[in-house]
């Protein structure tokens, strides 16, 4: 098959490059006579397809045995635009359209959150190629920027269909700033979170199953309003893996770190 064979692995990099473009250029506005759906919610719309297309780059790498240093560089520029530029870009403009009062009061306060949490995203990728990529196999060091990235983007749009940005004196009109400064510390901090693959025990893999699909089906229904619950499950599902996930992780802690030791140098 010669070169012809890393076709495949990156015509899935370019896919979630340009669906996390599409987001940016949906939500600033720039695409918005092209379609009679909330723009708010089609970009993030598309940050949720760039997460369930995600993995099958490096499905589709390893199927045709196209693994190479360029789709690695590829995919972290693609995953930093999807997880990182276009999420933060999701609730800064959410806010300057939904809630411009409390946008033009705590423009400050947006700018230095939506800041850290891009720099965060594009250090947890460098940092995940140079040193973590083979050294922990059964855990994620941090939170994945693609969690995170779908993470911020269904929440805005679940808390712009309750109507919180009405308000801009409430509470909870802080949620989304509190939630990207969270994930993007989150992508950075030394926390292991374990990564959904096959495990020993049947029924727990039956378990994960079922959940990963009616993710992917609910993924896919997110841009329709009609569905009911899409956005709650797909939140409560995310927030019951990362303080599981994490907190499992703390608790093996040393056992991760010395298992990875073990491994390097047996290597």
């Amino acid at each position: 098959m010669g070169k012809s064979r890393f076709i495949l692995p990156n015509a899935f990099t370019s896919m979630n490059f340009l669906l996390g473009v599409f987001a940016i250029c949906w939500v600033t506005g720039a695409f918005d006579s092209f379609t009679s759906t909330d723009t708010l919610r089609m970009g993030a719309y598309f940050v949720m397809l760039s997460m369930l297309l995600d993995k099958l780059d490096g499905f589709a790498a390893r199927l045709v045995n196209a693994s190479s240093e360029f789709g690695a560089q590829f995919d972290s520029l693609a995953d930093l635009i999807a997880f990182g530029l276009a999420p933060a870009f999701c609730v800064f403009f959410t806010y300057k359209i939904c809630a411009p009062q409390f946008f033009e009061q705590n423009a400050a306060l947006l700018v230095v959150t939506f800041s850290i949490y891009v720099l965060c995203a594009a250090m947890r990728l460098a940092k995940y190629n140079a040193c973590d990529s083979d050294t922990y196999h059964h855990h994620f060091s941090g939170l994945p920027s693609t969690f995170a990235g779908a993470i911020n983007a269904t929440l805005v749009v679940f808390l712009k269909s309750k109507g919180i940005f009405t308000d801009p004196n409430s509470a909870l009109v802080f949620i989304p700033v509190v939630v990207m400064l969270a994930t993007g510390i989150l992508m950075v901090s030394p926390l292991f979170l374990p990564k959904l693959q096959p495990r020993k025990n049947k029924a727990f893999n039956i378990f994960q199953g079922v959940l990963i699909v009616l993710t992917y089906i609910a993924g896919f229904m997110f841009i329709s309003e009609k569905v009911p619950y899409v956005l709650e499950y797909l939140l409560v599902l995310g927030g019951c893996y990362l303080v599981i996930g994490f907190s499992v992780g703390l608790i093996n802690r040393s056992k991760i770190i010395e298992e990875a030791k073990a491994s390097k140098s047996n290597d």
